[in-house]
């Protein structure tokens, strides 16, 4: 952890020339006002549109010179990076990365530019069945909570946005305090530090905003059930669900691995089974588990014709009252089990794998031998425990029913 609250993480892999950088800090969308929702998101495009240092053009005439990438991104809680290069050529990526963070210029034509690539994207996320879908059911999900807002916020927010906003919310949100930066590759220990150092060391910011507290989310009193109509729409897609476990929650693994069986494992579980092969109902079919900081989400998703929305709709239902009133089977638990242990070492095989891994473990605070512990923790859930976690977060006379299309 270096002295300004920077926390460095990093592994050496000389198997291939190649790093990969890797990272987030606390300027998330939760930040935005509900006028200008999008603000944060907007502020994270706009950081590589050119610096005080050097313009957009000569940013990524740098970056292709060397065949090396950079970006970033923003999500509710936080804003991250990611950006892969030659060894030889971190400190390039480093000192962009600082530039950026640091010392954006948020030039007034490359704003505009910016601006309307965001509105072309929100008028397609429109007439997008999927999104829509999606965005209804968190808006009935998280209801009166911060979760309910998209974070590429909407067309009237994105216009009301000022060059002026995005100055002062880089000035106000950005700093190193709990950023996290990971570099895994063809670099020693000591080298990463060193150049991370040098690059973001002296990076001080005085009043650095924290994030605001999460409000109580309301429970669900029965079950929501609403349609966002798009017209000329030959699919329309359905989301099913409820709030799911926090990350950090004693019940997450085993709702992980339950999740896996209702909708994902295979030919995506029990539901795809059952709604896509059997009942030839959807064009897909399956089933996530969304858990962060905050409250999550488990939800069904579905693509169908809209003539079969009401048909899926009661299937789904069915197949989760099925799922909290039996459980699980022995021989499905096995299946699961093998596929989370086996497909471990796969993940870690490349420098990407390695740095989410550890990006995952110091974002949820899981403990650095997390994953000498994870074939016990996978090992450890029963059918028992699956079927616990499945009735404490999912009761199938309150759920949300969100679909979109004609």
């Amino acid at each position: 952890v270096l002295s300004n609250g920077i926390t460095v993480l990093t592994r050496s892999n000389f198997n291939s020339p190649s790093v990969v950088i890797s990272g987030y800090f606390n300027a998330g969308a939760i930040l935005d006002t509900d006028e200008k929702l999008g603000l944060a998101d907007f502020v994270t495009s706009a950081l590589m549109r050119g610096t005080k240092k050097r313009t957009f053009d000569k940013i990524y005439n740098d970056l292709e010179a060397v065949g090396a990438s950079l970006g970033f991104n923003s999500g509710i809680h936080r804003s991250g990076f990611h950006g892969r290069s030659l060894s030889e050529d971190l400190p390039l990526l480093l000192s962009l990365l600082s530039e950026s963070l640091t010392q954006p210029a948020f030039p007034k034509a490359e704003i505009e530019k910016l601006r309307s690539q965001i509105l072309t994207g929100l008028a397609i996320r429109a007439q997008d069945t999927s999104d829509m879908a999606s965005m209804l059911f968190d808006e009935i999900l998280f209801k009166d909570h911060p979760y309910a807002r998209p974070e590429d916020g909407h067309p009237e927010t994105i216009k009301r946005i000022t060059r002026d906003d995005l100055v002062k919310f880089q000035r106000e949100n950005y700093g190193p305090r709990e950023m996290v930066v990971v570099i895994v590759g063809a670099v020693k220990p000591e080298e990463v530090i060193r150049q991370v150092k040098r690059a973001l060391g002296g990076w001080q910011v005085k009043g650095q905003k924290a994030a605001p507290e999460l409000p109580p989310l309301k429970s669900l009193k029965k079950t929501v059930s609403k349609h966002h109509r798009i017209a000329g729409k030959s699919q329309s897609d359905l989301v099913i669900g409820t709030n799911g476990p926090k990350r950090k929650d004693a019940e997450f693994m085993s709702a992980l691995i339950g999740n896996s069986i209702l909708g994902q494992f295979g030919m995506m579980g029990r539901i795809g089974d059952v709604v896509r092969e059997k009942s030839g109902l959807a064009y897909y079919a399956g089933s996530s588990l969304n858990a962060g900081i905050g409250p999550g989400s488990w939800e069904v998703s579905a693509g169908v014709n809209p003539k079969n929305v009401k048909k899926a709709s009661e299937l789904i239902v069915t197949e989760l009252k099925r799922f909290v009133n039996e459980g699980v089977t022995g021989d499905e638990l096995a299946d699961v089990q093998a596929n989370f242990i086996g497909r471990l070492p796969l993940s870690l095989e490349s420098n990407g794998g390695v740095a989410n891994a550890l990006l995952n473990i110091e974002r949820h605070d899981l403990g650095l031998d997390y994953y000498h512990r994870y074939e016990g923790l996978v090992r450890g859930v029963t059918g028992d425990s699956v079927l616990s976690a499945a009735r404490k977060f999912i009761d199938p006379d309150k759920l949300v029913i969100a679909s979109a299309g004609a």
